[in-house]
């Protein structure tokens, strides 16, 4: 514990020897875009109208099409002829939804941006739309503190005609949806993890505490996601793999129990949390390698322990979900 304070306070101070030299308000708004797409053509077209109406654009936008089958190709060199900042890449492989793939997608979109300035970088879905300042008001909190490292808006989903804030958003878990992360930052972490389960966004926002940055979700900042979570492979499906995630990310079995137990609410009522109780059980069991660091497992779990001693302290209902509540990628 001690080791990780020690590197804690070496990172801070790196940290602030970067915000020093400020760079111009222009240069200040430089930012870049990454986006992976498998077979998206119904919901991508809004998601391109909606970054080429941002009142701030991007210097690049990387649209990666993930062996599309679809006319998502199409789609995105139809804009990409249009619009001199979007540019369009083919990727090849297995069919199927993967989330190892994805990432993997996002890392050949990056090597498109080695000519291009930037002092942000950020991934948008392929399947959510955001206000036309979405990335302006975005960039100025970033702007307003030279530590934050990582931060994004709050998920929106459609119920019953309109959209809603998410149960599960949260201001310290900043969803991968839509999200800038601070060059300096983003190099600090080694990017986006490529990860068999899923969860780049949990990994992300850790990493980047662990190096002493700041992330934050804003709630003003609106994400409206177009496809319900877990409905592109199944929601049963998509809670076992979260169960798995949490085991591969080191996730102290005492903390999910009671974090599965404080999401029965949430749907499908009760038998969400038990399956995905039941991946992480299944991870135990077989004895899966962990995908992270020692150190990365050993900052997890003291922050866990951190938001349990928080939420006995706080002691009502409200204090729990806070304090057992994690990122849900």
């Amino acid at each position: 514990m001690f080791t990780i304070q020690r590197q804690k306070d070496q990172d801070m101070s790196d940290i602030a020897s970067h915000a020093i030299s400020k760079p111009s308000s222009s240069q200040s708004q430089r930012y870049v875009l990454m986006t992976a797409a498998h077979n998206e053509a119904a919901m991508i077209e809004g998601t391109i109208k909606s970054i080429v109406s941002q009142t701030v654009p991007p210097e690049r936008w990387v649209i990666v099409s993930d062996a599309s089958t679809d006319k998502t190709d199409e789609i995105v060199q139809e804009y990409a002829q249009r619009h001199n900042f979007i540019r369009y890449l083919r990727l090849e492989r297995r069919p199927g939804r993967n989330f190892g793939a994805k990432v993997r997608a996002l890392h050949s979109g990056y090597k498109l941006l080695a000519d291009c300035p930037f002092n942000f970088i950020g991934n948008v879905d392929a399947d959510v739309s955001l206000d036309p300042s979405y990335f302006q008001d975005l960039l100025g909190q970033f702007h307003r503190r030279p530590l934050l490292g990582l931060a994004g808006g709050f998920f929106f989903e459609e119920q019953g005609g309109e959209f809603k804030s998410r149960r599960g958003n949260r201001r310290y878990s900043v969803t991968h949806a839509a999200q800038l992360v601070r060059r300096e930052c983003y190099e600090a972490i080694g990017g986006y993890a490529v990860l068999e389960y899923g969860g780049e966004d949990w990994h992300a926002e850790t990493s980047a505490r662990m190096k002493g940055w700041e992330i934050e979700a804003f709630p003003d900042l609106k994400i409206f996601h177009h496809r319900h979570t877990g409905e592109g492979g199944g929601l049963l499906r998509y809670k076992f793999r979260q169960g798995r995630m949490d085991y591969s990310f080191g996730s102290d079995p005492k903390f999910e129990i009671l974090k599965c137990f404080l999401r029965v609410p949430d749907k499908p009522f009760f038998i969400g949390s038990i399956v995905r109780l039941t991946g992480f059980v299944w991870s135990s069991v077989r004895r899966d390698p962990r995908l992270v660091s020692d150190e990365f497992v050993a900052f997890l779990r003291n922050d866990q322990k951190e938001r349990v001693a928080a939420l006995f302290k706080i002691g009502s209902r409200n204090g729990w979900r806070k304090g057992l509540t994690l990122p849900s990628k």
